[in-house]
């Protein structure tokens, strides 16, 4: 690692956002440290891959050992690690809950637990984590309790611990995306997704990583949730 290097770690860094993620803080100079239950190792000697379940208290630990080991710091943390259940809400299963609640809150918490002490640490950082339009503006089309329970978590956390660390130059926001084109979404059902946006599309990965990196490069921004959702916050 060159002197005065930042590095950032990113959860969920594989396949969509996440490795559009991981490639957009590596043009930013970063080192990254990038996670997910079956991350590849990479070939970029400042990419570190750990592969784990986001959900476990060990994987936070080794992702925030195998950064120490590898670049002696943490600048930015974030939390890009989500999984998306719709179901009427009486389907959901017990089953559903722990996976949903494991992977976008329990994830969030052991993971920015164990970093921030880091971002103290380097005289300040950055904390960024994945929302979604849902839990300002649900959809009758697309029921989505489970989205909102957790992922409502994650904003209501992002503006709490942004005053928490404002005087100790922590800076903590978060990106509210529409329905982007991931992996996550069949081609097959795109048409249907444009629909539910006012812009009459659906959002692309390129939209959320320079949301992202926007509030990596925006030092007065904190406590932010950006809504990048082709206008679903505002009204359908």
């Amino acid at each position: 690692m060159s002197e005065g290097q930042k590095v950032a770690v990113i959860t969920g860094a594989s396949q969509g956002i996440g490795a559009g993620l991981v490639e957009a803080y590596r043009k930013l100079g970063y080192g990254v440290v990038a996670t997910s239950r079956s991350i590849a190792p990479s070939n970029d000697p400042e990419v570190v891959t750990v592969q784990g379940d986001i959900a476990e208290a060990a994987t936070a630990q080794r992702v925030v050992a195998a950064a120490v080991e590898r670049f002696g710091r943490i600048d930015t943390l974030v939390n890009n690690a989500g999984v998306f259940v719709a179901k009427p809400f009486t389907d959901y299963t017990d089953e559903d809950f722990d996976l949903v609640v494991g992977i976008n809150v329990a994830g969030f918490f052991q993971m920015t637990r164990r970093v921030m002490p880091h971002l103290v640490a380097a005289g300040g950082g950055h904390v960024v984590s994945i929302t979604t339009s849902f839990v300002d503006q649900p959809n009758s089309n697309v029921p989505s309790v489970l989205a909102s329970l957790t992922k409502g978590g994650l904003a209501a956390s992002t503006k709490s611990l942004a005053i928490e660390y404002a005087n100790r130059g922590v800076r903590v926001n978060a990106v509210s995306p529409g329905i982007i084109k991931t992996p996550m979404h069949p081609a097959e059902y795109h048409p249907t997704y444009d629909a539910l946006h006012p812009v009459g599309r659906m959002g692309e990965v390129s939209d959320i990583v320079d949301a992202v990196a926007y509030l990596e490069t925006a030092p007065f921004v904190t406590g932010t949730i950006l809504h990048v959702d082709g206008g679903q916050n505002a009204g359908h």
